[in-house]
């Protein structure tokens, strides 16, 4: 399922639900709030905010946090349709190379992801992208070596 099945993508209505999401966001070390927002194929805005601790590397991104919330209301695989993230100041944030897989994942190639200078297919922000396809053939490969 594509995008281009959907109506037109209501950009504001996405970007403020991640901005909104930046209010729960758990930040005290890095002082970056981020909230991240998804529209689902029937409409409905999902978000969710990044939650950090002390050892940083453990941290959540709001795009973690998201689809946490999303297959918790049901939502599985390929319903995602558009995606957007912001800090607590409404600034446009591109996903990390960990969230862009993610996202891929369960979004697909189609989901449109919002950044500058215009919103963008994952299939452009993560290429030759490693999938659930790729595993047999990786278990096969480690089996015979």
């Amino acid at each position: 399922m594509t995008p281009m099945s959907h109506a037109p993508v209501d950009w504001d209505a996405v970007r403020s639900a991640a901005k909104a999401a930046t209010e729960f966001s758990y930040a005290p070390y890095s002082r970056l709030q981020v909230g991240a927002a998804a529209l689902m194929d029937d409409g409905i805005i999902i978000n969710g905010c990044n939650v950090e601790n002390a050892s940083l590397g453990l941290a959540f991104c709001a795009e973690v946090t998201l689809l946490g919330k999303m297959h918790m209301a049901g939502y599985g695989r390929g319903h995602m349709v558009a995606f957007a993230a912001t800090d607590q100041y409404g600034r446009r944030l591109t996903p990390c190379g960990r969230c862009r897989q993610l996202l891929m994942e369960n979004g697909g190639p189609d989901l449109l992801v919002d950044g500058a200078p215009h919103p963008r297919p994952m299939r452009e922000l993560l290429p030759d992208w490693f999938g659930p396809e790729d595993l047999p053939t990786a278990i096969e490969d480690t089996d015979n070596g």
